[in-house]
């Protein structure tokens, strides 16, 4: 089932959909194409602050769909050094493309034993097969 799904090697994801792209001590942050998906027409984010510190797994932000408000969670813990201002008056393009234009935050990751929490592409792809599974019951 998750052939629907556009799962992108190289990047680590959470049970929550997030997506995160390691670049060294930073991390590019969005929500994948499964959640975009499944909000449908987004028309606002929510945002952290620069310079604000986060856990990974709290909410911190979130992300307003014409069909329901998710919350944005951290994939891992560290300091906010930019979100993407394009959102505010964009939102759509996290509908558009999830995993380019519509990335979320860039990350100063903190704690980097934290990324053994992640899932790699294959993991994630399982996920979503028994989410699909279980819905389906």
């Amino acid at each position: 089932m998750s052939e629907e799904y556009e799962v992108r090697s190289g990047l680590l994801y959470t049970r929550d959909h997030e997506w995160l792209k390691v670049e060294g001590k930073h991390a590019l942050m969005g929500i994948t194409d499964y959640a975009q998906k499944s909000l449908h027409e987004i028309i606002y984010v929510e945002l952290p602050n620069v310079n604000q510190r986060v856990n990974q797994g709290e909410p911190i932000g979130s992300v307003e769909s014409v069909k329901a408000t998710s919350d944005i969670f951290s994939p891992v813990s560290g300091k906010v050094v930019e979100v993407n201002d394009t959102l505010m008056n964009s939102p759509e393009a996290i509908n558009e493309s999830p995993y380019e234009e519509g990335w979320i935050l860039r990350i100063e990751i903190a704690r980097e034993p934290e990324l053994e929490n992640l899932m790699d592409p294959d993991e994630y792809r399982r996920y979503l097969d028994e989410m699909e599974e279980q819905k389906e019951e």
